[in-house]
């Protein structure tokens, strides 16, 4: 996988990078892939390829009516193992299992995407009308998504894990959220990941330890 400069990403990752909204922060990146092999890859592939054919051999020993059916097309591995490769990069100190993360995407249309970006992302919205103008930043996020990775082709996954296998989660963090919009014709990959963090936990100051110090302050007073 290679990482694409594109410049119709630029402008929204400026806007979302670190946007302060008073009691929360929103930290929001776009980033471009191309599924070409480049470095170890190549090696990376092959082995998550193994570990899925070894998953599925086992699976149908046990059970022939294994919900990963789908996993014996050929076209479907291939899919995983570049949505897997993909995170791989995007959090490279971060081990992946192509078998668990396969339990952990979900296939999205851009109307459920939307859904959820109207939810989570209603003051971000709110903030580029005040500070850019112009279209919505959904608007924004649409055209520049068209451009570099052509919509109406792709297909698109949510990375929605559990939090003992989120990468994304820190302490602080109130929502995360990964989708990849991967078009098969271009053999390209763009990433979105955003989140939501308190405000309230700023230069490793955290939260609990200002509860601490209350309890200490408060243990010494009549009440």
């Amino acid at each position: 996988m290679k990482f694409l400069e594109c410049a119709p990403l630029d402008r929204l990752n400026d806007f979302l990078s670190n946007l302060n909204l008073g009691e929360r922060t929103i930290k929001g990146c776009l980033e471009a892939y191309s599924c070409k092999h480049a470095g170890t890859d190549k090696k990376l592939s092959i082995s998550l390829e193994n570990e899925i054919l070894d998953y599925l051999g086992k699976s149908s020993d046990t059970d022939s009516s294994s919900p990963d059916e789908i996993l014996f097309s050929r076209s479907s591995r291939r899919t995983l193992v570049y949505l897997v490769l993909t995170l791989y990069h995007m959090y490279p100190d971060y081990d992946f299992s192509a078998v668990k993360a396969h339990q952990f995407f979900t296939e999205e249309s851009w109307d459920s995407f939307k859904q959820i970006f109207d939810t989570y992302m209603f003051e971000a919205s709110k903030e580029w009308v005040e500070t850019v103008g112009g279209v919505s930043l959904l608007d924004a996020l649409f055209k520049a998504l068209d451009e570099v990775v052509k919509l109406v082709d792709c297909e698109i996954y949510g990375y929605v894990p559990d939090s003992e296998a989120d990468p994304l989660l820190e302490r602080g963090a109130i929502w995360s959220f990964n989708f990849l919009f991967y078009n098969r014709k271009l053999k390209r990959i763009v990433t979105f990941r955003f989140s939501c963090f308190s405000n309230w936990i700023t230069d490793g100051f955290l939260i609990d330890e200002i509860h601490d110090e209350d309890e200490e302050i408060f243990a010494d007073m009549d009440i």
